[in-house]
């Protein structure tokens, strides 16, 4: 019954149309956002500015999700509605990054492993009590010199099966995110050898920890050329069948960039998957820049959230056309 209630929750997380808002920024890489736009990072203005993306108006026909911090699945809004509650009363179900992040790996220069391990039982316990569903695990892949080696890959891929394991075991949905990072002057071709590689390695300890693959999500990156090489390309993928769905990453896209290749996914015939979003900046940049810190602005801010998860909806569908992109265009 476990399972079968964990199957339910990951096949209503890449329901048709939607797809997940990834808000679980560290505390250092929300402070960055927030100084962009010229806003301290306080408690408050984080709390805040996650307010205005969890209350906007009807965001839930589009956001089935929304990955939350350990700060923020403790917040509030100002009408005193845990966060938690504010996402289930739109019909979005909660969820919680539950790594510590990518530290160096010892004797691998170049290569990071994510941490997280110790504690994550109880940790885990206490986030399905405060309301979460689903948990999210991060690891890292560098393409460069003579790596990614395959030690690397596969250290991130057992901590990324033992996490799962582990999630499921508290009856959260793991969504597991092993990320091949896209920066580099690397070629398309070996952007997908890379990935190719992970996702066998982690799916192979995925399967030697017993994970229930019906009931995990996988948040892959979308292959394509490094950031630094002159001819980019487009989209490829390979994953087991037995996977609900890909909520794939923007990966340091641009958000139009990150909705146009959702878009030319949906467009692939005979996919088993779901192709389905967990955008954070993709779907925050143009928010964070509306708003800028001023409460005269918030109003516009949500518009324009509303408006780039409408287009990512959109673009499940294989609907998105650049037409869409009009300012303040309203669903």
């Amino acid at each position: 019954m476990k399972n079968e209630n964990l199957e339910s929750i990951a096949r209503k997380l890449v329901a048709a149309g939607k797809g997940i808002l990834a808000a679980d920024e560290s505390s250092p890489t929300i402070e960055k956002r927030l100084k962009s736009i010229g806003v301290v990072s306080t408690e408050e203005n984080r709390r805040w500015y996650r307010e205005i993306l969890f209350t906007t108006a009807g965001v839930g026909e589009f956001i089935s999700g929304v990955i939350l911090f350990d700060e923020t699945i403790r917040q509030k809004t100002r009408d005193d509605r845990t966060f938690v509650e504010a996402l289930e009363q739109q019909g979005i179900i909660p969820g919680i990054k539950v790594d510590k992040g990518a530290k160096p790996m010892a004797n691998f220069p170049g290569e990071k492993i994510t941490e997280g391990l110790d504690g994550l039982r109880k940790r885990l316990a206490e986030y399905r009590q405060l309301g979460a569903r689903f948990a999210k695990w991060r690891a890292v892949i560098s393409i460069g010199d003579k790596i990614p080696t395959r030690r690397c890959i596969e250290t991130n891929a057992e901590l990324l099966a033992h996490y799962a394991a582990l999630s499921q075991e508290a009856d959260l949905v793991p969504i597991v995110e092993p990320e091949v990072l896209m920066d580099g002057a690397h070629t398309i071709e070996r952007h997908f050898e890379v990935t190719e590689q992970t996702l066998e390695l982690v799916f192979h300890a995925l399967s030697e920890q017993r994970v229930t693959l019906e009931a995990m999500l996988l948040k892959p990156n979308m292959v394509l050329s490094g950031k630094d090489c002159p001819q980019q390309a487009s989209v490829q993928e390979v994953v087991p069948v037995a996977v609900p769905g890909l909520v794939f990453l923007s990966g340091g896209q641009s958000d139009l960039e990150a909705t146009e290749h959702l878009n030319a996914m949906n467009h692939l015939d005979h996919v088993p998957w779901e192709l389905s979003f967990s955008f954070g900046r993709a779907l925050q940049a143009p928010v964070l820049k509306a708003w800028k810190g001023d409460p005269a602005k918030v109003a516009e801010a949500q518009q324009v959230f509303h408006h780039r998860a409408w287009c990512n909806s959109k673009a499940r569908f294989g609907k998105y056309t650049t037409e869409m992109e009009v300012k303040n265009a309203v669903a």
